[in-house]
């Protein structure tokens, strides 16, 4: 969780209490945060340094990142505060400072969103805390500024309309925050290449074609993001008037980040809590707007949902109460007594289910204060799932058989899973991931012998002949599911030596399907009277009994002739589970393998 520093005597200021240790701590544990140090008795803090708290925030509190976030939430926790009511100056669109978006951002960094923040007085502390929240949000919720990059700007030192545009590096030009000297965008890479604050950040752009650029009505460079502002505008302790340009690859974490940043720091503008829209235009895809937004949600949450799972027996108007402490604007619904309007505030992204307002009621009302009820009300007996305890009983055979169990991973490849092993995607089995971070993490496996071949192709060393099974999941997709995909439990061994071990392979898959009481299938099994007239079927799956037989196939993963289809026979249905044999000599060259390899899979969902 993050840990954000503050002024000790400066926070008890903004709280109207001087609170003792004890006091704070108890605090911070009903509000869900937690003080982590006092330097107050810290002998290793300078004298002339003003003793500070640092203070753990949850992950998803966001707006909480800052001193303002933390003293104005504890105060109305306190009730001594109500919840800001964060405006909009009404200005005509056509008054309004505006950022047009060139079409060449797509290439880059495609959205934007500026405001204004009018008459702002900055102390020395107040403007530490705003660069303060500008890292810590970057740090956090933009990823190390790939999602999302703050830039701040002296109005008064430049002048609109403004246009966000990308260009060749080559053609930018300006002088970067804090330099003297005019780079294009090649000569500032190359700049900060070793500076040890900038110098992560210039990968994110840095291969790109174009680099975004904010100019002002007079070609004047605002900033280069995510990487730097520009010298000209930068704030100071004197300036008035701020404009903040966000620029972003992800479009929600970029409203999300406007107004946690204009929502904590218009309390310092001379109308507080009143922040100046800009427009964006972009006519290219159809997306202009006014940002910043400000929007307040409104939830309908149910009475018996809130006091159910707190164990409460509270009124509508009562959890009202309890709700304002958090920061919410709740009345009861006019039409419907077990229904409550909650009104989310713009700078709580992260309440997205009634179950986020139930957790902040269990907070208001204090967790040490709810009621205590014997967990033997509602006891269980806990048990496995069935098909845990037929896995178990697979893992357990093959151990006492002397095979390995081995854990692969669940992803790879989609080479390993398919071209590898000479099958084809049909592209309605795999589930493949929309941004894989590497090659080796494609898909997730719908077979479990890639992994198995992989763990092999890493153990060479190791004296053969090598053993190993995997009992895991595997994922497939499913139409019919709600989620779209399913997962199904398999069990594989991989037989690897100097020979083929096809009947050491055999062998194994017939002792483990023995101790799942399920017998083989033979043409005696099957036959019906001893009259003259009866006859061996050439085909046992056409018989009644129940049990388990195998068939050749002539499958490309496999070489020809030394490979066959498990398939299973319940109450006269048949339906193939598996497969096992030696594999083409082609598969194990591409994992790299010397030697014979036999493998088995079988499905063992079938068997619940």
């Amino acid at each position: 969780m993050p840990t954000i520093n503050v002024d000790k005597y400066r926070l008890f200021e903004e709280l109207g209490e001087q609170f003792t240790p004890d006091t704070f701590q108890q605090l911070c544990f009903e509000f869900g945060i937690e003080l982590d140090k006092d330097t107050e008795e810290d002998e290793s803090r300078p004298k002339d340094q003003a003793p500070e708290l640092a203070i753990e925030i949850p992950a998803n509190r966001y707006d909480m990142l800052c001193f303002e976030g933390i003293a104005m939430y504890l105060n109305i926790f306190r009730g001594k505060q109500t919840t800001p009511d964060f405006k909009l100056l009404d200005i005509p669109e056509d008054k309004m400072q505006t950022i047009t978006v060139s079409p060449e951002t797509e290439k880059v960094r495609p959205y934007v969103a500026g405001a204004i923040l009018r008459n702002i007085k900055f102390t020395p502390e107040r403007y530490e805390s705003f660069i303060s929240l500008q890292d810590k949000l970057h740090q956090n919720l933009a990823r190390q500024r790939t999602l999302v990059s703050i830039g701040t700007h002296d109005l008064d030192t430049i002048q609109g309309p403004f246009t966000y545009e990308a260009l060749a590096p080559k053609d930018i030009n300006f002088v970067p925050l804090n330099q003297t000297k005019k780079m294009n965008g090649e000569e500032l890479m190359q700049f900060y290449e070793s500076d040890k604050h900038l110098g992560r950040y210039l990968h994110i752009i840095r291969d790109k074609p174009v680099y975004p650029v904010v100019f002002d009505a007079n070609k004047t460079v605002c900033s280069l993001p995510p990487i730097i502002n520009g010298d000209h505008s930068k704030i100071t302790l004197d300036t008035k008037n701020v404009l903040i340009e966000i620029t972003a690859t992800d479009q929600t974490k970029l409203d999300i980040v406007c107004n946690i940043m204009v929502a904590m720091f218009s309390q310092y503008c001379d109308e507080p809590f009143t922040i100046e829209p800009v427009k964006i235009v972009s006519e290219h895809n159809g997306t202009t707007r006014v940002t910043p937004s400000l929007h307040t949600r409104v939830m309908d949450v149910e009475v018996d949902y809130l006091n159910q799972c707190c164990g409460l027996q509270k009124s509508p108007e009562e959890l009202c109460k309890l709700l304002g402490k958090m920061a919410y604007t709740a009345v009861p619904d006019k039409e419907d007594a077990n229904i409550i309007k909650v009104s989310v505030p713009p700078t709580r992204a992260d309440v997205l289910h009634a179950c986020d307002v139930m957790e902040d009621v269990a907070i208001a009302y204090g967790y040490n204060n709810l009621p205590r009820t014997s967990p033997n009300q509602a006891s269980t007996i806990g048990k496995p799932l069935m098909i845990n305890k037929v896995s178990d009983i697979v893992r357990n055979e093959c151990a006492m058989a002397g095979w390995i169990e081995v854990m692969p991973l669940i992803l790879c490849s989609h080479e390993e899973n398919f071209e590898w092993l000479n099958r084809v995607d049909d592209g309605q089995t795999a589930i493949k991931l929309a941004n894989p971070k590497s090659v080796e993490y494609q898909v997730v496996r719908t077979s479990l012998l890639p992994g198995l071949l992989k763990t092999l192709r890493e153990n060479k060393s190791v004296r053969l002949p090598l053993k190993i099974t995997e009992v895991a999941d595997i994922a497939l997709k499913d139409e019919t599911k709600e989620r779209k995909a399913r997962n199904e439990r398999h069990f594989a061994a991989a037989f690897y030596g100097k020979t083929s071990g096809f009947e050491v392979v055999h062998g194994l898959l017939d002792r483990i399907l023995s101790m799942l009481r399920v017998s083989f299938v033979t043409h005696e099994e099957d036959l019906h009277g001893k009259s003259i007239d009866y006859k061996v079927a050439e085909n046992p799956s056409e018989e009644k009994g129940n049990g388990y037989f195998i068939k050749e196939i002539d499958e490309p993963t496999f070489f020809q002739g030394r490979a066959a289809a498990i398939y299973l026979r319940l109450g006269g249905e048949t339906k193939r589970i598996g497969e096992f044999g030696v594999l083409h000599p082609t598969v194990l060259e591409k994992f790299d393998l010397r030697y014979p390899v036999s493998v088995l899979e079988v499905n063992l969902e079938v068997f619940l």
